[in-house]
């Protein structure tokens, strides 16, 4: 069964790894996405938030809690990370790393709370609501695709591969949308026909935890 399945810090550490290379690798692209309806420094400033973290992170060891460990991340991207991104993506992290509390490991099923405290926070911070063109878009797809596996018996890593591609498949769904939201509500219908950079972004961090997992397994 899935939730016999304990994911322990050595995981989360792995995929902050992986988020730091995808969004390293994706740095032009995520700035171009941005450059077309934003300030155009949204591969920038990710970069430079997950390379903090990374130095944030190393050297904590095993022996901090996986929630210890999200809190921290969280708390380093508001630090770091300019423009609206930061404030989300901290909030995100502290509120997975609260909702875990203080456990040396967490199941599958506290992963789907996790995540899914993750969103709400950012709907609450953005004031967000799907369609807005926003990373809600991508992120509240692979949340529900990822509890939905898990509740019909899907592992842990089969699960989060129809959330990472869930993830993807809402980011590309903002291009027909106008946005509601942020910088880009600006532009009006000029925002139509542009790929969200904040949700083509929430993408790769949900894949990235697809593959930390399977790299754990």
């Amino acid at each position: 069964m899935a939730s016999e399945i304990a994911v322990r810090a050595a995981t989360i550490t792995t995929w902050l790894e992986e988020i730091a290379t995808s969004v390293e690798a994706e740095r032009d692209h995520l700035t171009q996405l941005d450059a077309a309806i934003g300030d155009g420094d949204h591969g920038v400033n990710m970069s430079r938030g997950f390379e903090a973290v990374g130095k944030a992170v190393a050297g904590q060891g095993d022996s901090v809690p996986p929630g210890q460990l999200l809190i921290l991340t969280g708390k380093t991207l508001v630090s770091t990370v300019g423009g609206a991104s930061g404030p989300l993506w901290g909030t995100a992290f502290r509120r997975a790393g609260r909702t875990l509390g203080k456990e040396p490991e967490f199941d599958p099923v506290q992963l789907a709370d996790s995540l899914d405290a993750a969103v709400a926070g950012v709907q609450e911070l953005g004031a967000a609501e799907p369609n807005d063109k926003t990373m809600v878009d991508a992120l509240l797809p692979a949340c529900a695709v990822y509890r939905d596996g898990l509740e019909s018996g899907d592992g842990i890593e089969e699960a989060l591969a129809a959330a990472a591609e869930a993830a993807e498949e809402g980011a590309l769904a903002t291009v027909p949308m106008q946005a509601r939201k942020g910088r880009a509500s600006y532009l009006g219908e000029r925002s139509i026909g542009h790929q969200d950079p904040g949700a083509t972004s929430a993408a790769l961090i949900i894949a990235a935890l697809q593959r930390a997992v399977q790299r754990a397994g």
